[in-house]
């Protein structure tokens, strides 16, 4: 299923490649049409910014491929893989519009890639410098506990997934917060300067998180929703715990 989702995503991108140079073969041909001098330069130009941006985006699309088909990464390639990805990623959504596929397959397919990308550079991280980066949405409804401010505030009871996060960061020596949103948490980023993240959200606030934060590697887990998003949501603890392994082992575990 995962190796399903992550090849969805590479043809997307492949897709997008594709688009890009039919919308600059049409507008070399209409350009090309008139006679006036300066049409000429501003082609060329042109031209010459697309050939160049067309490379650079290509190049990190075939090392995105090579990774993920070979295992293994070239150091500092990453950079240019995430940039490609980033600059495609809004024609891949496009695309799969026109063809029928929904937002949330798009975005896991993104996810699995990223954090592929993510178990291939094999850091080793220190526990403490770990962050797991929980939605408030996993706190039961009727909760009237604050956990946001500070997540010790959980009283384990056992209703919601929290108490265990709570226990298993705990058990791991990892960090751990509950965030409102976007903007809470880049501040608690920003606040515990950690080495690595485990982030747990829902698929699109964990595509624009995972785009958000540069140079530190995110482990995206998707959350379950069994009541629908943004309420009494839950999340896969062996699936934590394993994001936290690869991080202090520093590979496949």
């Amino acid at each position: 299923m995962n190796e399903a989702r992550k090849r969805l995503f590479v043809l997307l991108l492949a897709f997008s490649l594709l688009a890009l140079v039919l919308i600059f073969a049409f507008a070399w041909w209409l350009v090309s049409k008139q006679s006036l001098i300066i049409n000429q330069i501003i082609l060329t130009l042109t031209l010459v910014f697309f050939i160049v941006v067309f490379l650079i985006i290509s190049i990190g699309v075939i090392l995105l491929i090579y990774s993920l088909w070979s295992l293994k990464i070239y150091r500092g390639s990453n950079i240019l893989i995430r940039k490609a990805i980033d600059f495609l990623f809004p024609i891949a959504i496009k695309l799969g519009h026109w063809l029928g596929i929904e937002d949330d397959k798009i975005k896991s397919s993104y996810i699995q890639v990223s954090n592929a990308l993510v178990k291939l550079e094999q850091k080793t991280i220190l526990p403490e410098k770990i962050l797991i980066l929980a939605p408030h949405c996993l706190q039961r409804v009727q909760c009237p506990h604050k956990i946001t401010v500070n997540v010790n505030n959980c009283k384990c009871c056992g209703l919601c997934p929290v108490g265990d996060l709570l226990l298993l960061s705990q058990e791991r020596g990892v960090q751990l917060v509950v965030a409102t949103g976007g903007t809470f948490a880049r501040k608690f980023i920003k606040e515990k300067k950690p080495q690595a993240i485990i982030a747990i959200a829902c698929e699109r606030d964990l595509t624009s998180g995972i785009q958000d934060v540069e140079c530190i590697p995110v482990m995206g887990i998707v959350n379950e929703r069994p009541e629908g998003p943004c309420q009494n949501t839950r999340v896969n603890l062996c699936r934590v715990e394993k994001a936290i392994n690869y991080f202090v082992q520093g590979g496949e575990v």
